[in-house]
């Protein structure tokens, strides 16, 4: 702010006139200058969820610049993740500011400078406005560039493995009135096809976990087949039973072998949830602070049509304000899933944020195996606040009132 006055509209001008790859340098430069900051940097977070890496670092001599990635468990800027809210401290050379970049609870990273003196609430105010718009300026920014992507991946991926991201949804999590919701995908040594999605309209709340027969470019080529006709059909105005059949039928059509899944829709308005379970592990609700299996009908997997002729049942799900779903894939279950307790551990984590209780369930399983998993495992999580709420009461990026608690120790 200068004067009271916002400085947005001439920042996003200069945005506006750099290059997609440069949007963000733009501003760490223009914070520097304003502020006589000696360093002002944007920290992307990590796929893995678990490090962030400095793409963008603004300093008074160009040959400082670098890219690095650090761990996040037991940094402080975990714990501004976490929490979502800005950290300040004494450092050698001045004040260090730490602000999350986010939008609607989609931790992008973070935006920190080191100040030459403590800031004024007003200098807070400022950098608090730039973080916000700048995450609104990587979203928009990363349309034409790989920079973003880059920064997100700790290592290159395999063809399975691109092909398998491209099918994510492009923010992992969400926060809205009505709920809140993350996916964490854990991939395995030879990707399974794991996918999840999830869209949100004007009435309803659509959510996904697919998971496809197969190993690497098979599983990566079916999850693409499956995934394009779920989105397809239900684009095209479809309803579960619809979208199900559809998924089922291009399967078979196209000769991509068998997927299990689970299909949800949430009416934002009612709070009513159903629910098509195509040969999927049954879903988990934490609800009262217990968890239990949310036991429902089971039908064939997608791709069996013509073996099993029989219609998807569209099921009642039953969802109270203050409910806690979990829909996963078999690799959270099955061979080393099997020795990690998730009802115990979704009760343990009743107070985090679904961002961090998705990490925390797949990372468990990701350690039984020993860092070595043979099937990916793939957790979504979500908060269903309920039907009465309309808008979201927040003044950034992220509600800090759904946020996490900072961590007490560091992850062993």
């Amino acid at each position: 702010m200068s004067g009271g006055q916002s400085e947005l509209p001439r920042l996003l001008t200069a945005v506006e006139t750099a290059a997609p790859a440069d949007a963000v340098d733009v501003i760490a430069e223009d914070l520097r200058r304003r502020f006589r900051a000696a360093r002002v940097s944007f920290l992307i977070v990590d796929l893995t969820g678990r490090a962030v890496a400095r793409l963008s670092t603004a300093t008074p001599v160009e040959s400082e610049r670098e890219t690095e990635r650090i761990p996040l468990f037991g940094s402080v800027y975990e714990q501004v993740v976490r929490t979502q809210r800005l950290y300040q401290e004494a450092a050698d050379q001045g004040q260090r500011v730490i602000v999350p970049v986010t939008n609607r609870g989609d931790a992008i990273g973070l935006l920190e400078l080191l100040l030459p003196a403590a800031p004024g609430e007003d200098v807070l105010a400022a950098v608090g406005e730039a973080a916000h718009a700048l995450a609104y300026v990587v979203i928009a920014n990363g349309r034409f560039t790989d920079l973003f992507t880059w920064g997100k991946r700790s290592r290159p991926p395999t063809l399975a493995a691109e092909i398998q991201y491209q099918l994510l949804p492009p923010s992992l999590s969400c926060e809205a009135a009505q709920f809140t919701l993350c996916g964490h995908l854990e991939p395995s040594e030879n990707l399974s096809g794991d996918t999840f999605d999830y869209t949100l309209d004007r009435e309803t709340l659509h959510l996904s976990v697919t998971d496809p027969m197969g190993h690497d470019i098979d599983a990566a080529l079916a999850a693409t087949v499956l995934v394009g006709a779920l989105r397809g059909a239900r684009r095209a105005g479809a309803d579960l039973a619809e979208q199900a059949h559809r998924a089922d039928q291009a399967l078979a059509d196209h000769g991509r072998g068998h997927a299990t899944g689970q299909l949800l829709r949430i009416d934002l308005h009612t709070g009513q949830a159903r629910l098509v379970n195509a040969g999927h592990p049954w879903p988990l609700r934490l609800r009262g602070g217990t968890a239990e299996v949310l036991t429902c009908e089971v039908d064939h997997p997608f791709g069996l049509s013509v073996r099993v002729p029989h219609p998807y049942r569209v099921q009642e799900v039953d969802l109270r304000p203050g409910d806690r779903l979990l829909m996963m894939t078999d690799g959270m279950l099955e061979r080393h899933g099997e020795r990690v307790d998730l009802l115990a551990l979704l009760e343990q984590t009743r107070g985090l944020h679904p961002r961090e209780t998705a990490l925390t369930l797949t990372s468990a399983v990701l350690q039984a195996a020993g860092g070595r998993l043979e099937d990916d495992a793939t957790a979504m999580c979500l908060d269903w606040h309920g039907p009465q709420q309309t808008q979201r009461h927040v003044s950034s990026g992220a509600d800090t009132q759904q946020a996490s608690a900072g961590r007490r120790r560091r992850e062993p």
